[in-house]
């Protein structure tokens, strides 16, 4: 659907009784989303004229946020997320709609040499090598800092990689790499992409790879749940779809 044929719906939606005046909503969202939807907020405000305000965290900190007692009209999080969050009555049940997956990859300083990376055992000899590696702290519960803890286990390199942790909050890897602070980071290729101060060398390789899905639910209670849903539905339009693959995600299969 073009931005001028979501226009139309837009209008047509707004003269459903209680969908005139314009919404705001607010969304909560894991972190591997969050410089999408930062582009992808304002331009449905622009189509719609309809306000988003944002929030971001790991999965597992929205859903702590929101059993907490934290509203929110939309959250994009893993699908685990959502399933915890409508069996704890926090968002509708019966909707979870893919928005995005997200794969994790390996970035360095801007400039610095692009380790080998392409198979496990490159890799297991390019972790070895490093000096120090951040990736997110995996009690934050973020999904690459739990993998990336066990891709150490299941590499045999866990005891030799310990001492060279530079644990990030869930989304500081890359201003850490940046800084020169840690010689490589492990994270979703989405997170680590913004920074002008790193390369991303690649993906970790197939035999070794976590695909990270993140789902969209609505939010129990929420005073706009039409406008929520067309927010959803913004995500499918080819220019939403330009913006998800510029951030180095893939589109949600629906």
């Amino acid at each position: 659907m073009q931005i001028k044929a979501f226009l139309g719906v837009v209008v047509l939606a707004a003269l459903v009784p209680g969908l005139a005046a314009a919404a705001e909503i607010k969304v909560l969202s894991s972190n591997a989303t969050k410089t999408l939807l930062e582009d992808i907020g304002p331009m449905f405000e622009r189509a719609s004229g309809h306000k988003v305000t944002l929030g971001f965290g790991t999965s597992q900190q929205i859903v702590k946020r929101m059993l907490g007692g934290e509203p929110a009209d939309l959250a994009v999080v893993s699908p685990e997320a959502i399933g915890e969050l409508t069996k704890q009555g926090k968002l509708v049940p019966g909707f979870q709609v893919e928005v995005a997956r997200s794969l994790i990859g390996i970035a360095v300083r801007r400039g610095a040499p692009r380790p080998e990376i392409g198979t496990p055992d490159a890799l297991r000899k390019t972790l070895l090598a490093a000096k120090s590696v951040t990736f997110s702290d995996p009690s934050t519960g973020a999904t690459s800092g739990v993998h990336t803890a066990r891709m150490f286990e299941r590499l045999g390199i866990a005891a030799e990689m310990k001492p060279k942790y530079v644990l990030g909050d869930g989304n500081s890897t890359g201003p850490i790499v940046a800084r020169g602070d840690a010689e490589m980071a492990i994270q979703q290729i989405s997170a680590l992409k913004p920074y002008d101060g790193v390369d991303v060398v690649g993906p970790l390789p197939d035999e070794l790879q976590y695909l990270t899905i993140l789902s969209a639910g609505i939010g129990a209670g929420g005073k706009s749940p039409d406008v929520v849903k067309a927010l959803v539905t913004f995500f499918s339009t080819p220019e939403a779809i330009a913006v998800i693959k510029a951030k180095g995600l893939e589109p949600g299969k629906r």
